[in-house]
């Protein structure tokens, strides 16, 4: 297995996790009853739920992009430092990224995303074979 294979192997255990802590986010918040509710009436939840759900969107938001680019790398043969250095990157990236947005730490929080955008890059660069 390539690296950028099991990058992208733990990068859906943590999108598991991020799933999981939004899980909990939304009944601390809300309780019990909402969770098994319709959820017609939905406010936006404040604080550290809040950031708790914004981060798991963020990671949904790029992780698609990771994948299609680990997986195309796969079919295509494409593995090389660069790939390893994207994918790296990226994953590691996601990683702090998460307890920063979390904690409410700014501006370190957006360095990290873009190095995480960075990451992507590589990996399409590498991919694609430009380089």
């Amino acid at each position: 297995m390539t690296i950028e294979m099991s990058l992208l192997l733990w990068s859906v255990v943590i999108g598991l996790l991020q799933c999981l802590a939004t899980g909990f986010a939304v009944t601390l918040t809300r309780g019990v009853a909402f969770g098994g509710s319709a959820r017609d009436d939905q406010k936006p939840i404040q604080g550290i739920g809040g950031r708790v759900i914004r981060a798991f969107n963020n990671f949904r938001e790029t992780f698609p992009f990771f994948a299609a680019l680990v997986l195309a790398g796969a079919v295509l043969h494409r593995h090389s430092a660069l790939t390893v250095i994207g994918a790296n990157l990226y994953f590691w990236s996601r990683v702090i990224y998460w307890p920063l947005y979390v904690t409410g730490v700014p501006m370190i929080r957006s360095l990290i995303w873009l190095g995480s955008l960075l990451g992507l890059i590589l990996l399409l660069i590498g991919v694609a074979g430009i380089v």
